[in-house]
């Protein structure tokens, strides 16, 4: 097994020529070209993980030096056992057992392809823990295991704890769904359909963020859409990014907003 460089996303040996997640119109492949790394190369490098709680029951883990695209990956802690979203393209002995110490972990999801990361590792690593990935994205997983379900719609986790199938910045983007975060108003786990700006008080919604390529209008209302029968007061994004409070109406404004200007209303503006 090798890693992508750039994007940290697994992949079966023999490699291709160029990794395809990153040659696709969303990604990048890097002007010096295409680089294949290893977990052993990391590590002997003085690679880590960093732990970080968020709030009770949810735990940053981001990587230091940053490894590919850099997301922070989120592990949320309930009674039933953990989710293990968005893992990061590094992993070791070290930090496994320190998310063992916080209760066994059930399930590991990744919100959109680029978020893969070394997901099977991960499982092998935690003791052979369910992979799932959006049966609309399953042509970008690169490296094949058993440990992979595919589903579709929505799926329960734990009690309290959903996935749910939004599409948008790919067919199969999900966010995760925590009815305990946030003291209970709800918590919202998301990748790049669903993208807290640096401002932490509105929301993008982009096909391409390195390339800037934003989504139609109507695809972003009906993400917010989606997600509007759901019950929930903060969003993380995939990179620790946040709105920390009252963001269903972030995101609905947001939505709002962007078809807006993708329409023209604002064009007097420019």
């Amino acid at each position: 097994m090798l890693i992508c460089a750039t994007c940290a996303v697994e992949r079966d040996e023999p490699t291709p020529e160029v990794c395809p997640i990153c040659a696709d119109e969303r990604q990048y492949v890097p002007e010096d070209g295409q680089t294949w790394i290893s977990l052993d190369e990391l590590a002997q490098a003085g690679q880590q993980l960093l732990l970080e709680e968020n709030e009770p029951g949810l735990i940053g883990i981001r990587t230091a030096p940053k490894v590919g695209i850099g997301q922070t990956a989120q592990l949320v802690v309930t009674p039933q056992g953990s989710l293990l979203w968005d893992p990061v393209g590094f992993v070791d002995d070290v930090s496994v057992k320190a998310i063992l110490e916080r209760g066994p972990v059930v399930v590991i999801a990744a919100s959109h392809p680029h978020m893969f990361g070394v997901q099977v590792e991960w499982s092998r690593r935690l003791g052979g823990v369910p992979v799932l990935v959006a049966d609309a994205d399953r042509q970008w997983v690169g490296r094949n295991d058993a440990v992979i379900s595919y589903w579709s719609g929505s799926r329960t986790i734990t009690e309290g704890l959903t996935l749910h199938q939004t599409g948008g910045h790919f067919p199969g983007s999900a966010v995760a769904h925590w009815t305990a975060g946030a003291g209970g108003k709800g918590v919202l786990l998301t990748g790049d359909s669903v993208f807290p700006n640096p401002d932490r008080r509105s929301i993008a919604f982009m096909r391409s963020y390195p390339n800037h390529l934003p989504l139609s209008g109507a695809v972003a209302l009906r993400v917010a859409a989606q997600l509007e029968e759901l019950t929930f007061d903060r969003i993380y994004g995939n990179f620790n990014n946040f709105i920390a409070s009252d963001a269903k109406a972030v995101l609905h404004d947001s939505a709002q907003r962007h078809a807006a200007w993708t329409r023209g209303d604002f064009d007097h503006l420019t």
